[in-house]
């Protein structure tokens, strides 16, 4: 008989803060409201840095400078900031993030498609195009 404690139950580990993955593979940003209960919801994504970059937006409009980043170095910038931390509302804090989300997981998506492609050997590739090197 193994005399050892049972093992707590581990809480699951995610690569990026306010950043989840669904049973089926997607992932999922969320972040709680400042002084609320309440949670804005960022949308889902492919990938997980996708859904990262989404909630470091989210988190640089709710909480401003001093905000927890996933990617400290890469601070979001706008042209239409708020100018005092919380300026914005749930509605317009989720639509920056989605924007932000949705641009990092289609330049994820075409920078995997362009990695595997692969060129057609029954014809001559024309000078405009270009295959990765693997």
């Amino acid at each position: 008989m193994d005399s050892s404690p049972a093992p707590a139950a581990e809480k699951k580990q995610w690569p990026y803060r306010g950043v989840r993955m669904r049973k089926w593979g997607k992932w999922v940003a969320e972040i709680r409201e400042p002084n609320k209960r309440s949670r804005i919801w960022l949308g889902s994504y492919a990938s997980p840095v996708a859904a990262a970059r989404a909630y470091d937006t989210a988190v640089f409009y709710l909480r401003g400078r001093s905000a927890f980043l996933n990617f400290p170095d890469d601070i979001p910038v706008s042209s239409d900031a708020p100018a005092a931390v919380g300026d914005l509302s749930a509605a317009l804090v989720r639509k920056r993030a989605a924007e932000v989300g949705a641009a990092v997981d289609a330049l994820l998506l075409q920078k995997n498609k362009k990695r595997n492609m692969r060129p057609d050997l029954n014809c001559k590739p024309s000078s405009d195009e270009t295959y990765a090197a693997d």
